[in-house]
């Protein structure tokens, strides 16, 4: 294998190009299904690969309860420098993996609390709180339960009739959607490998634009969103961010206003190859697949190799 076996910690950098083509071309929707099954998996393949690195690198240390065949020539042979790669490995997967587990963590604090919270009042899909902060977000709920949206009587108030119809539907978009699934999934991905980040960062925005456009379809009017979201940014601006995704307060508002006041992005799922901007795109999506491929192939031969090497 030689250093074909570090690949998976270094491919998700061919995944840029294609996280770029997407949020300029592809419609919200299918951008953020996209790049977050490519960040899902990437961070997988890594992680994976961060594990048998230990393994291979660490089987040779004496008094390790790891099988005495994993320690043969023919297994180190596999990675290059199985001494160094291993000792690096492990506090790398110690930081991967306590990194992940605490944004799970915190994730699940976060809904837990707000959850309990707003136990006290009535059971409906909307919850206002007499507060004059502004801010609003969507809580997700559990197995049938879509979750509810938190509104603050500080934002109902700096909205007019049509623009808090635009916030609701916002809001409903994400717990439809499940966004947060999509959001925890690109979190984690750049919690696994930093190289990740650049696609956390699109998905977030994307996810935004989603709702943004579903909201639009729901209202009728694409300025009536983009004036609701001009005017919630405003009026959130220099307020407390809330603990959840608010309407105003994740991705570039004067993006997303641009974005709404121009026609509605099409719904394909892919520009066609026979335009500049397709041939590119596809072309960065090929390169993606391959690097996916690639990075599990890597891994996946590393773990055979091991198992060949483990008695029965």
């Amino acid at each position: 294998m030689g250093v074909f076996v570090f690949l998976p910690l270094v491919l998700p950098l061919s995944a840029w190009p294609v996280a770029r083509l997407a949020e300029q071309h592809l419609h919200p929707r299918a951008a953020t299904w996209l790049l977050s099954a490519v960040a899902g998996v990437l961070a997988v393949c890594s992680t994976l690969c961060l594990a048998l690195l230990v393994v291979v690198g660490t089987a040779q240390l004496p008094g390790n309860p790891l099988p005495d065949g994993w320690s043969d020539p023919e297994v180190r042979e596999a990675v290059p420098y199985d001494e160094v790669a291993g000792k690096a490995a492990i506090p790398a997967l110690i930081v991967v993996l306590a990194s992940c587990c605490r944004t799970a963590w915190r994730h699940h604090r976060v809904r837990s609390k707000a959850a309990q919270a707003l136990s006290a009042l009535p059971q409906r899909s909307v919850a206002v709180l007499p507060d004059r902060t502004p801010y609003a977000y969507a809580l997700p709920g559990r197995r049938r339960d879509r979750g509810r949206v938190v509104v603050t009587t500080g934002m109902l108030s700096g909205l007019k009739a049509s623009e808090r119809r635009a916030l609701f539907a916002h809001e409903r978009a994400h717990l439809v959607g499940r966004h947060d699934r999509f959001l925890l999934t690109v979190q984690l991905a750049a919690r696994a490998n930093p190289f990740l980040r650049p696609l956390r960062t699109v998905v977030t925005y994307t996810a935004e634009r989603w709702a943004d456009e579903e909201a639009a379809a729901a209202v009728g009017s694409r300025r009536a969103v983009a004036r609701a979201i001009g005017k919630a940014g405003l009026i959130t601006r220099g307020a407390p961010v809330a603990t959840l995704a608010g309407f105003a307060a994740v991705g570039p508002v004067p993006r997303r206003v641009a974005a709404l006041l121009e026609p509605a992005p099409a719904a394909h799922v892919w520009p066609p190859l026979s335009t500049t901007v397709g041939l590119a795109a596809w072309g960065a999506a090929a390169g993606t697949t391959v690097s996916a491929l690639s990075s599990a192939n890597s891994a996946v031969t590393l773990f055979f190799i091991l198992k060949a090497a483990t008695p029965l």
